[in-house]
């Protein structure tokens, strides 16, 4: 194997899984489940959680398996965004942007979020080789507005970008993030008393949004020493009389029926959609999972995220997106499949398109 391939493949060994700088335990008392060591974080008990591959398995088989279909021939449709039509949205709204993969835009009634956002050009410690964008941003880092909060679902480089937390530092006036990630923040440049660490299960208010963390199936880490030092999450927003609920990376577990139950009534649900596998079958979720998830939750709109913007699986690019939307059909689903840069308004009447229909 060359050189290069060598590098790319072990760059997505550290950005894919997730696997900085290993940091002290942190002891902190925390109702989320811990192992015995009291450092490492873990999921909540899934007696069908099926067990990944060994990691030579895996690796074994991303140096030496063949991908085919997994990077889109034609480009990835993208609607350009300005500064005059972001502001120009209506303030009384709330208004989701899709910039690519999980990295989305709100705008929740006057004022701007993030999620996840991503803006490098790989998902990977390094900026020579890893994953590639298969698209650029609907909008540039300076042109994005003053962001009120910022939030992360955990620290994998495809949801947690340091140079767009370098770049965005002092124009994000408070960051929402799982316990442990702060101290990923603060190595970026992030004032402490911007950060507000949650455990699963914790709420709290800014402005006139109410954010709570909610559980998911996955772990955590940025090197091949600090597995689930940090925890993950998925996470309630509430904006107004609507409710945004968005699943971060999980695979399916009880727990989507648990958050329905405790913190349902929600207008749109964000779910993983991409980068499944069956030798990592329970950190994230096949389309048919996706969909079960989303009825757990008892949602009424499905906006699926985690695709079209990063290699990192060995399904084809458009497999996520064709079977979901097969599924939602035949189940009479509310879907949302949008374009890269296009505005969805909670709660107005639109037309689903089936973009990446003709594309190769």
């Amino acid at each position: 194997m060359k050189l290069q391939a060598w590098l790319g493949a072990t760059a997505l060994v550290l950005g894919a899984t997730g696997c900085a700088t290993g940091q002290p335990c942190d002891p902190r008392p925390t109702a989320a489940p811990h192992t015995d060591d009291g450092c490492r974080f873990r999921n909540l008990p899934n007696a069908d959680a099926l067990p990944s591959k060994d990691a030579w398995t895996i690796w074994s088989r991303f140096f030496t398996a063949k991908k085919e279909g997994t990077v889109p021939v034609d480009p990835i449709p993208v609607r350009p965004l300005t500064r005059a039509q972001l502001d120009a949205l209506d303030p009384a709204a709330n208004h989701v942007v899709r910039l690519g993969h999980s990295s989305h835009l709100l705008k929740l009634r006057g004022r701007y979020w993030l999620i996840d956002p991503v803006f490098s050009e790989r998902a990977s410690p390094l900026q020579w080789v890893g994953p590639k964008r298969f698209h650029a941003p609907p909008l540039t880092l300076d042109q994005l507005p003053a962001i009120e909060g910022l939030i992360l679902s955990h620290d994998h480089y495809d949801h947690l970008d340091t140079a767009t937390i370098e770049a965005l530092r002092e124009r994000v006036q408070r960051y929402f993030v799982p316990l442990g990630v702060g101290a990923r923040l603060q190595e970026m440049g992030v004032a402490p008393q911007r950060i507000e660490e949650f455990d699963w299960w914790q709420r709290s208010k800014h402005g006139d949004v109410e954010i709570t963390a909610a559980p998911a199936q996955h772990f955590s880490g940025r090197t091949l020493w600090d597995r689930d030092r940090t925890l993950w999450a998925s996470w309630v927003l509430q904006s107004g009389g609507q409710r945004l609920f968005y699943s971060g990376d999980s695979g399916y577990f009880p727990g989507f029926k648990q958050i329905g139950e405790r913190l349902g009534g929600f207008d749109i649900a964000l779910m993983e959609n991409g980068a499944y596998d069956a030798y990592w079958p329970s950190v994230h979720m096949t389309p048919e999972e996706t969909l079960k998830a989303f009825k757990d939750l008892k949602a009424k709109l499905l906006y699926v995220v985690h695709n079209s913007t990063f290699d990192l699986a060995f399904h084809t690019w458009r497999d996520p997106l064709d079977r979901v939307s097969d599924l939602a059909l035949r189940d009479g689903v509310a879907l949302a499949t949008p374009e890269i840069g296009e505005v969805l308004t909670i709660g107005q009447p639109r037309s689903n398109v089936l973009w990446w229909k003709n594309l190769r």
